[in-house]
């Protein structure tokens, strides 16, 4: 394929950044913890002070979420996220035991390639910058064509805080030519040393071909459950608070509600009291054909957008105190619009006839898209949430919350982050809410405490216990044997 002067531009601009970050990683390579951490607590206040500013520009740039929200995470990224990870030891002896005689000590990983989405742009930026430099990385953005002058800003913005405090510059780049070459470019440059990438489907498998280590989430699909012992008023307030916090951007917000036939009429009932509107069969078809384009893909033409400009868009009339649009549903498949992700304010919604029919329907939505995510659950009843929680193929429950808020962790108490692993089942490398310790290699050092003969058990009942060349409780108890195998 021929490429165009700003493919090549793009690429050599990599080749810059890449080695800018590579002489500020190792600088930041020889900082103590407490220099680390006077840096992330820079770039958290920078971020926080500059929260609504940047929030505004990633709203009219992408056209995507309320702006509003976009505040708040922001915020949560800068606050939320600090809070949580500014104890952390991530330089130097991270932990020692003198019992078992073993030390840890962090190792940086070098420089990190920061994929950003369009959809989460100038939270997701302070977010990979702190959990990044906490390990004493280096990093380097490539962002979403569609989000470039409010990511850059955000980059702007946090380094030039760094930097003021000690931070080496070039510890935080950005590609400011975005180009599909150029984020290739960075993900394979052998000087990657891991890639942190928030996207599609196709940009995270990019990642993991690159060759290099790789962090990616897969999509998001998570249904949510209101079981019959829930207090359903508040079980829908949640919901409705998660689709419509940030137009439903947030990948670990419900995409379905699955329900006992039992409770069906109240369900419905509540859902309309609190502004769910439930389309009849001819808006459902309708709606349906702008969810999927014709190659698989989410229509980014529903993404972020409100659901006054959805309803327009499909052509269809819905009341002006709607907030969600809500169709009903009895099936699940890739080519089933209702039953895959849907980044918007639009729910499906099922409805079986027992607890285990709504377990295998919950199971089947995730298995067909979802895996390794995220699943909700609304119940007081602990044993139906454990066996839930045993059966799904996720990596995230919130339980009682808002999917979107509990599945980053701002109203439950998991790792804040906006890095969600989804496990092997749904390709990631790791399950976990990405943070610092995620970023950093750690060196095991260990003491020997036993010799071959020991192992072997034929070491002489002679040994001094007081030589230190094992734990005390370990040699006495193969004394003890020995002994007794004697008086045999």
């Amino acid at each position: 394929m021929q490429l165009t002067d700003k493919d090549l531009v793009s690429i050599q601009e990599v080749r810059n950044l890449m080695k800018e970050a590579k002489e500020a990683q190792k600088q930041l390579a020889t900082m103590n913890q407490e220099q680390i951490d006077k840096i992330i607590k820079a770039i958290a206040d920078a971020g926080y002070e500059n929260a609504e500013r940047l929030a505004k520009m990633a709203s009219e740039e992408t056209g995507f979420g309320i702006w509003q929200d976009k505040v708040l995470k922001n915020a949560f990224a800068a606050k939320n996220v600090y809070e949580s990870i500014k104890d952390l030891k991530t330089i130097g002896v991270i932990a020692e035991d003198p019992g078992k005689q073993t030390m840890d000590i962090g190792v940086p990983m070098g420089i990190i390639a920061g994929i950003i989405p369009s959809t989460n742009p100038t939270s997701t930026v302070i977010y990979k910058a702190m959990i990044s430099l906490k390990g004493a990385n280096a990093i380097v953005f490539s962002p979403h064509p569609n989000a470039a002058k409010c990511i850059l800003e955000t980059v702007k913005v946090i380094s030039e805080a760094a930097e003021k405090v000690g931070c080496p510059r070039g510890a935080i780049g950005c590609i400011s030519t975005p180009t599909l070459q150029a984020t290739n470019e960075l993900m394979k440059h052998p000087d990657t040393g891991m890639i942190l990438a928030t996207g599609g489907p196709a940009m995270v498998k990019a990642a993991y071909s690159s060759g290099h280590p790789a962090l990616g989430v897969g999509a998001g699909n998570g249904p949510g459950f209101i079981d019959k012992s829930a207090d359903i008023k508040l079980a829908i307030k949640r919901i409705l608070d998660s689709k419509t916090f940030d137009n439903g951007t947030i990948c670990a917000s419900e995409q379905s509600v699955v329900i006992e036939k039992c409770i069906e009429d109240k369900v419905v009932a509540e859902f309309k009291a609190q502004g769910g509107y439930f389309l009849d069969e001819e808006q459902s078809k309708k709606l349906e054909k702008f969810i999927i384009r014709p190659n698989g893909s989410m229509n980014p033409q529903i993404v972020g957008k409100s659901v006054e400009y959805i309803a327009k868009l499909a052509d269809i009339s819905v009341p002006s105190n709607a907030r969600v649009l809500i169709a009903r549903e009895n099936r699940v498949g890739h080519n089933i619009p209702y039953s895959r992700e849907k980044l918007g304010p639009i729910l499906a919604f099922y409805v079986e006839d027992n607890i285990d029919a709504v377990l295998e329907r919950c199971r089947s939505i995730l298995l067909n898209e979802g895996a390794g995510h995220s699943f909700m659950i609304h119940s007081e009843d602990k044993e139906v949430v454990k066996k839930f929680a045993l059966a799904m193929p996720v990596s995230r429950i919130p339980v009682n919350s808002p999917g979107a808020l509990g599945g980053i962790g701002a109203t439950v108490n998991m790792m804040p982050a906006l890095t969600l692993g989804c496990g092997s089942i749904g390709g990631s490398a790791t399950s976990e809410n990405v943070g610092p310790m995620n970023l950093i290699n750690i060196k095991r050092v260990a003491y020997g405490v036993r010799e071959l003969e020991d192992i072997r058990g034929t070491n002489s009942s002679s040994y001094n216990i007081c030589t230190g060349s094992m734990e005390s409780e370990v040699l006495i108890d193969l004394l003890v044997k020995k002994i007794l195998n004697q008086l045999k």
